[in-house]
């Protein structure tokens, strides 16, 4: 039995989810994966379901229908996690932005150094950017420097998507309220473990531009990332994420 496991949603991934699934199966660590597919029209799923007659006990597959957003993916994941013994739960994309081998070192962050949750960052010393467009990571930065003007939250990246949490910190957010479904979940998970007194470290990560497949960047996830960190911090004044 692992003590991790990686939850990666995916919606027409089919070009990446075999190299990720055993990309992160020979990793050093033993790592576990739960995949939560948003009924990809491409065949994911199918594939993932094929794979996992070879990785029997430890590639698991939650199918959903319809794209149902990035943060209720998380949330079943979460909760699917909690109810099973794992001490460590990772965020991780599929399409090769995030490199699986860094997964090692967010473990460690957690593991051996202790820290309650530990986020891949593009913005500290060591990390940065491959093949991303210069559009983009002004984009980026820009949200990182909101985000941190209106929240106070103190994290160079905000909005980053590979995170690594201890058991503990999952266990204490009231996960039903955790109200953002794009990547403003990203910001609202990371402001609820800091309002519930966690500790954080930011490793450092390259992002890079994805080879396979489609972003999933759209002008309605830019709109609430805006108007929802407002809401977040609003919303902070009157109630807790505590469970």
């Amino acid at each position: 039995m692992s003590d991790s496991i990686v939850i990666i949603p995916t919606f027409n991934e089919l070009g990446n989810i075999e190299k990720m699934v055993r990309k992160v199966f020979d990793l050093s660590h033993s790592f576990h994966l739960l995949i939560i597919d948003d009924g990809s029209p491409d065949g994911t799923g199918a594939k993932v379901r094929e794979l996992q007659s070879e990785f029997l006990g430890r590639l698991f597959l939650i199918e959903r229908q319809g794209k149902l957003g990035l943060g209720t993916a998380y949330i079943t994941g979460f909760k699917w996690a909690l109810e099973r013994n794992y001490q460590y739960i990772f965020e991780m994309d599929c399409d090769f932005s995030h490199n699986p081998e860094d997964l090692i070192r967010l473990h460690g962050a957690c593991a051996k150094q202790n820290y309650d949750v530990a986020i891949g960052s593009r913005y500290v010393p060591g990390g940065g950017f491959v093949n991303w467009p210069k559009d983009r990571i002004r984009l980026s930065k820009s949200a990182s420097i909101y985000v941190n003007l209106v929240t106070w939250i103190g994290i160079k990246d905000p909005t980053a998507g590979f995170i690594c949490y201890k058991r503990k910190v999952l266990e204490a957010i009231d996960l039903d309220k955790i109200r953002f479904i794009g990547y403003a979940f990203q910001i609202e998970m990371k402001f609820a473990a800091k309002r519930l007194g966690f500790s954080f470290v930011e490793v450092p990560i390259i992002f890079t531009e994805r080879v396979e497949g489609v972003s999933k960047m759209s002008r309605n996830i830019i709109k609430e990332g805006i108007f929802g960190v407002l809401t977040i911090q609003w919303n902070s004044f009157f109630s807790s994420y505590k469970k």
